[in-house]
């Protein structure tokens, strides 16, 4: 296995804290980055580098991907992890909130990307790892901008695939189901928050009250399966354009692609009618 430099977002918790550990482990040399430093000191055990980014501030990531440069001279990997889900009706998210959902899913994703590519067409060799969801395929009720984020990351990656392919560069995508970290249950009470007092509030506290539940249960897949998805599309000589870990990812992409629209929507619906 070819020993790579590796940038990962979204370091401090999770999926990202828990693939820099296992690529650090399996002797590749990675620097993890997110907003709260500390979080990640713990990484250090492993030989892992701590690199302060917020995706949203362009100076941070200009500095970290300096400094990466500068004490390594290359880079082989990014993986743009960093990401949150922000949920609610299209109706009662402001448009402040939705803005910094695209900021950090979108947006802070796109503009690493900018920052990289030069160095990796230097090389003529690279690999960008985009990890989108489910969401990206699949939409769901009171998810909407969510949805449009992560659409976005699929759309982005897509076209970005075909133009860096001739400079030697590789774009993966993954698409996790649901997985079993603190993810869910933030976003269940984002979609609490913003529903309070609304037409929509009923059905979006059962939504809330049904992803508790799920991510709370022992039904999800961990965040190592996501870990290992991540790890082969670093290490594979040729990796897949998309991975689809977790539970009922692939059904779930599978369906809404067959299910005609009307059939799906009223499947949303009862869903959350019978929560």
């Amino acid at each position: 296995m070819k020993r790579q430099v590796i940038l990962i977002t979204g370091g401090s918790s999770g999926i990202g804290y828990e693939t820099a550990k296992s690529l650090a482990e399996q002797g590749h040399i990675v620097y993890a980055a997110a907003r709260r430093v500390e979080r990640m000191q713990p990484l250090c055990a492993a030989g892992v580098h701590i690199l302060a980014m917020d995706v949203t501030d362009e100076n941070s990531m200009q500095t970290a991907v300096s400094t990466l440069l500068a004490e390594q001279g290359r880079i082989d990997v990014l993986i743009n992890n960093a990401g949150y889900g922000s949920l609610g009706a299209v109706e009662n998210v402001t448009s402040e909130e939705a803005h910094r959902q695209l900021e950090v899913n979108v947006f802070g994703m796109a503009r690493l990307i900018q920052l990289v590519l030069p160095t990796m067409r230097a090389q003529h060799s690279g690999r960008i790892i985009n990890i989108a969801s489910i969401a990206g395929k699949v939409t769901l009720i009171n998810c909407g901008w969510y949805n449009v984020s992560k659409f976005a990351v699929e759309a982005l990656s897509d076209a970005l695939r075909m133009e860096v392919k001739p400079y030697g560069i590789d774009v993966v995508i993954i698409e996790p189901s649901a997985i079993k970290t603190d993810w869910g249950l933030i976003a269940a009470d984002h979609l609490s928050a913003s529903s309070q007092g609304t037409v929509y509030e009923d059905a979006a506290s059962k939504e809330a009250m049904l992803m508790r539940q799920l991510y709370t249960s022992n039904l999800l897949s961990g965040p190592d399966k996501v870990c290992r998805a991540i790890c082969r599309a670093v290490n594979a000589h040729c990796p897949r354009l998309r991975y689809q870990p977790g539970l009922g990812a692939n059904w779930m992409i599978g369906l809404h692609a067959v299910l005609p629209a009307r059939w799906w929507d009223a499947l949303n619906r009862r869903v959350i009618k019978h929560a």
